[in-house]
């Protein structure tokens, strides 16, 4: 993970309170992986809204590490799973989609407060906004197609040949992950104000468990692929390297396509929101056509319902947010949990409202 220093760089901060780290424990453990290491690190922390606390070690000899552990406090089941990070990255090391060299993995919680990875450093942009605002007008296309070209090539990778027998359950994708988010969201509302109305999310959850029976088809999925979770090459519009594995799984390849589409259906005054006229950049069907392209596909029948469910999960993390931000323990200093979950609403909406369309088109028909 990384950039020069532009405008795309990542802010580097001093780790924030809730997010400190032994050094001299980390140096110690990581001496027999890397032994440059024993001299010393230096500790930054990368700001941003990643849910796994992120960090920037600096060796004596100057050399760049990123370590990637899980947030302090009582965690959302299943949630922050960077063993997964660790294991999918590892596997996908030989493959033609680009990720960090993986260093080690620490599953003891004494060395720093919690399970750790540490990966090698990959020079590049970050680009967190999906309108590519940092980047030249003439590139975004190119970048916009390279994102889905990387996608593309992640779906199409042997996930058994991979050593990645067991990592997810294929079967029912749709279904499940209705499930597990609507528990996640569940789990999030003590945190939060009472007077949250979470109908639309409700309905929304109900709609999806009704539709999940979608055609069978099963790949590596990222489960949060998007523009800001890449490495983008500092001096050509491709990506360098995918980051942010944490809720990578074996399932519905189109849930990720969808979930990457997103932006182009986000109203006025949502953040993230893209229009490909004023951005200069594809639209959705240009973007739908290359993946399909890619990937050997003759179309995508079901789209609505994978749009719905992308709402929807969007909906659920962005209120895990919000819920860890009132608790305090939110890895960037600026989750505000009246904000995201007004966030959270807004886009359960637009899923609901995607649904309801659908409904109605069959309806007529």
């Amino acid at each position: 993970m990384s950039a020069p220093q532009n405008s795309s760089a990542p802010q580097i901060v001093a780790p924030l309170k809730a997010h400190v780290i032994d050094g001299e424990a980390l140096a110690a453990w990581l001496a027999p992986h890397l032994p440059e290491a024993a001299q010393g690190l230096h500790i930054g922390q990368f700001q941003g809204g990643m849910s796994n606390p992120t960090y920037l070690l600096t060796t004596p000899t100057r050399r760049r590490l990123v370590l990637r552990k899980k947030p302090p406090g009582i965690l959302l089941p299943r949630a922050h799973a960077v063993d997964r990070e660790y294991r999918v990255m590892r596997a996908l090391g030989p493959t033609e989609v680009p990720v960090p060299e993986m260093i080690a993995y620490c599953d003891d919680p004494e060395v720093i407060g919690a399970e750790f990875f540490i990966m090698d450093y990959v020079e590049g942009r970050i680009i967190p906004d999906p309108a590519m605002g940092p980047v030249a007008r003439a590139d975004r296309p190119a970048l916009a197609f390279a994102l889905i070209d990387t996608l593309a090539a992640l779906h199409l990778v042997d996930w058994r040949a991979a050593g990645l027998e067991g990592f997810g359950r294929p079967e029912n994708y749709l279904g499940r992950q209705t499930t597990r988010w609507a528990a996640q969201y569940e789990s999030a509302k003590p945190d939060l104000p009472d007077d949250f109305d979470y109908s639309d999310m409700d309905w929304l959850r109900d709609w999806l468990g009704e539709h999940a029976d979608v055609s069978d088809d099963a790949s590596i999925v990222h489960g949060d692929y998007r523009l800001g979770n890449t490495v983008v090459d500092a001096a050509a519009p491709r990506v360098a390297a995918v980051l942010d594995w944490e809720l990578s799984t074996i399932g519905h390849p189109l849930g990720d396509l969808a979930y990457t589409c997103l932006p182009y259906r986000l109203p006025q005054g949502i953040a993230g929101r893209i229009d490909p006229a004023a951005d200069a950049l594809p639209r959705e069907e240009e973007i739908i056509a290359c993946y399909c392209t890619r990937t050997g596909r003759d179309g995508i029948p079901e789209w609505p319902v994978f749009l719905a469910f992308a709402c929807f999960r969007y909906a659920a993390i962005v209120q895990g947010v919000a819920a860890r931000a009132a608790k305090g323990n939110a890895s960037s200093a600026s989750a505000d949990p009246q904000r995201d979950g007004a966030r959270a609403r807004a886009v359960a909406r637009i899923g609901a409202d995607i649904a309801r369309r659908m409904d109605r088109h069959k309806t007529e028909m």
